[in-house]
């Protein structure tokens, strides 16, 4: 009985010991991850969980803020967002000509906030190789589409494997814009000025920069569709940083219609963020634009404009219909410290002018003219759909008949 109690003693006092040796390593642990910076301590609570990584790919040919919408809709479907371009030779193959080469359409992509990685010359199809290359060189978790289909010239579904692996997931297409309405859009405006110039100004400006027309569409000759681009805040929202400048920030200021938002556009804010802390961008209104650029622009409206700028990564706040001119109390305001400008624009005779926008920010030596790394301009992506627009119309007569099979069998898609 007395060596029994002994051995329960002993085994009472050794389970005290090895609770007491894990509760001290514990406490030891603990002390050291609270001991830790913050930046250790989200590293090793990272460590723990494997971050989801999702792929999607497409054209991004002439970019906009549908293209935007699909990847900010993408990304919150995992922790990093992994966008593969596809090839010019593939578009060609696929759709016809695209209208901006791969390495414009690489600089939109990877100027786009919510996009963590890009693959360039991905192919229009995802094929069994690649599937297998995104999944075990780029860890890749789900394939990501939109809810419009995705047919291959052969009239298979372009996403049909990655169904099958039950790796896929779908998002909700982002209405009222697409390269083929822009595209269309554009080309109403050859077809436009072989017309008489009798047709009231301002009525051909609202009908271009809304893609309706309606002796094209009662034709049927491929013209671009009503748009259903419905503007509202929560898009708006989505689209914002929702964070304002520091107390000592230094806020740059740039702005312009920046329609069709191009390559052009994000490599001249790249280099205005780089000036300061914050950049601030203005973008002129439907009539301002209209009243410099002529009857047929802009080609996108105010608040499709609004959105794309907002969707670039270099941008921290957009002022939705910006003054021409640049008044002291507007500096004032938004206690802007540098006023800049590129040297690749629409208009650059502005100094000339009896009316010059900057005169006050040139005043205050606060103004600086900015070179510009590319010589593009809205005009160039327009020149490039004119010299070629024949094969565009033949591309967007065959794309227009799949967009109306889309609206046409459309359903609701939740989520957006």
């Amino acid at each position: 009985m007395i060596s029994e109690g002994k051995e329960q003693s002993a085994r009472i006092l050794a389970t005290c010991l090895i609770a007491g040796a894990v509760m001290v390593a514990g406490f030891s642990l603990l002390t050291l991850y609270l001991a830790a910076p913050n930046d250790r301590r989200l590293q090793w609570t990272r460590k723990k969980k494997k971050p989801v990584r999702v792929y999607m790919d497409g054209c991004f040919d002439m970019m906009h803020y549908g293209h935007c919408n699909a990847l900010r809709q993408a990304r919150a479907l995992g922790d990093q967002l992994v966008v593969g371009v596809v090839s010019d030779a593939e578009i060609i193959a696929n759709k016809g000509p695209p209208v901006t080469p791969l390495h414009e359409r690489m600089i939109m992509v990877n100027a786009v906030k919510w996009v963590d990685e890009v693959i360039s010359d991905a192919p229009y199809a995802i094929t069994k190789d690649f599937m297998k290359k995104l999944f075990d060189e780029y860890n890749i978790d789900y394939i990501i589409h939109g809810d419009d289909p995705c047919v291959l010239p052969d009239g298979t579904d372009a996403y049909e494997l990655a169904k099958k692996a039950g790796r896929y997931k779908q998002i909700k297409r982002t209405e009222g814009v697409s390269s083929t309405d822009i595209v269309g859009r554009m080309l109403l405006c050859v077809r436009e000025r072989s017309i008489s110039d009798s047709h009231n100004h301002s009525s051909l400006q609202r009908q271009f920069s809304h893609g309706h027309n309606q002796k094209v569409e009662e034709r049927g000759s491929g013209g671009t569709r009503v748009s259903h681009f419905l503007p509202t805040s929560r898009r708006i929202v989505q689209f914002s940083n929702g964070k304002g400048p520091g107390p000592d920030a230094r806020i740059i200021y740039i702005d312009g219609a920046f329609d069709l938002f191009h390559a052009g556009h994000v490599e001249i804010l790249r280099i205005a963020r780089g000036l300061g802390d914050f950049l601030l961008v203005g973008i002129h209104n439907d009539q301002t634009v209209s009243a410099k650029r002529g009857a047929h622009r802009p080609i996108m409206n105010l608040h499709e404009r609004s959105l794309s700028v907002l969707a670039c990564r270099y941008v921290d706040e957009v002022i939705i219909g910006a003054p021409w001119e640049v008044s002291k109390d507007m500096i004032t305001t938004f206690n802007i410290s540098l006023v800049v400008h590129g040297t690749v624009a629409e208009n650059n005779d502005f100094q000339k002018d009896d009316g010059n926008p900057y005169a006050i920010p040139i005043s205050m030596d606060i103004f600086k003219v900015l070179e510009s790394p590319l010589d593009i301009t809205t005009t160039t992506i327009i020149r490039r759909i004119v010299s070629n627009h024949e094969a565009y119309q033949k591309r967007n007569e065959k794309k227009n008949a799949s967009e109306k099979r889309y609206y046409e069998g459309k359903t609701f898609v939740s989520g957006d």
